[in-house]
């Protein structure tokens, strides 16, 4: 099916870790192919635009992966966007989570060695890829984390190998409703790529707008279509490229 999308009629939405990526023991570790930001660069020119990148890393992280590309993006899970290629990103909220919730964060992960947990400033990601700690084990001490921050209402969200805990209110769907609102996504039917069920938001919202959901690794009920991996993703991206 996605070979029968054409570049004139879609606004590509990407998700990045594995994704356009092949995953890693930690995000820092991540490869990106030599030829990609070519290939998204031209994608970005043959959609006239209409691509972006929704990621759950910040926006600036991602400026540094596509270096020297610039695209629209949306970070953080959908509470950093940026609507312009050349524009500055900017945050749609101040609130952040508290610096001793943090801290008690890593002490907490001392009891769970091999994990890496990253402070996105509205939330915080736990990788337990390189940890030998059972999945059920570690959500139960982070659920018991988040009771204890009594004066905020926060997610606890699940993906491949992660969990992250995060303010409520954003999510990858509304990032994607809101570029679809303007140009020049809007009047597109929007297509929206990602690797994880954390990005459940974002397949419900393109869906809706009467576009594709495509996920990556598996198929996943109730969407489109799927791309077996991200090498696969890569090759689609770069047909749309042309």
């Amino acid at each position: 099916m996605a070979d029968e999308l054409r570049p004139q009629q879609i606004g590509l939405f990407l998700d990045v870790d594995g994704t356009l990526l092949d995953l890693a023991p930690s995000p820092d570790a991540v490869e990106v192919p030599s030829s990609l930001v070519d290939t998204l660069a031209a994608a970005e020119r043959h959609l006239d635009g209409a691509l972006a990148l929704v990621s759950g890393r910040p926006i600036e992280q991602l400026d540094r992966l596509f270096a020297p590309l610039r695209l629209r993006a949306s970070g953080v899970h959908g509470a950093q966007i940026r609507q312009s290629a050349d524009g500055a990103s900017r945050w749609l909220t101040q609130a952040r989570l508290p610096d001793r919730a943090w801290a008690d964060l890593l002490r907490l992960l001392e009891e769970f060695p091999g994990t890496l947990a990253e402070n996105k400033g509205i939330s915080f990601a736990v990788h337990y890829r390189n940890s030998a700690a059972a999945a059920e084990e570690l959500v139960v001490a982070l659920r018991h984390f988040i009771e204890a921050l009594v004066e905020r209402d926060l997610e606890l969200r699940s993906g491949h190998r992660v969990f992250e805990i995060r303010l409520p209110g954003f999510d990858k769907g509304k990032a994607i409703e809101r570029f679809m609102a303007e140009k020049p996504f809007a009047g597109r039917r929007p297509v929206f790529v990602a690797d994880d069920w954390m990005d459940r938001a974002g397949f419900d919202m393109a869906l809706a707008l009467g576009g594709f959901a495509l996920s990556v690794g598996a198929a996943l009920p109730g969407l489109s279509g799927w791309f077996p991996q991200p090498e696969a993703v890569r090759a689609w991206v770069g047909q749309l490229a042309r």
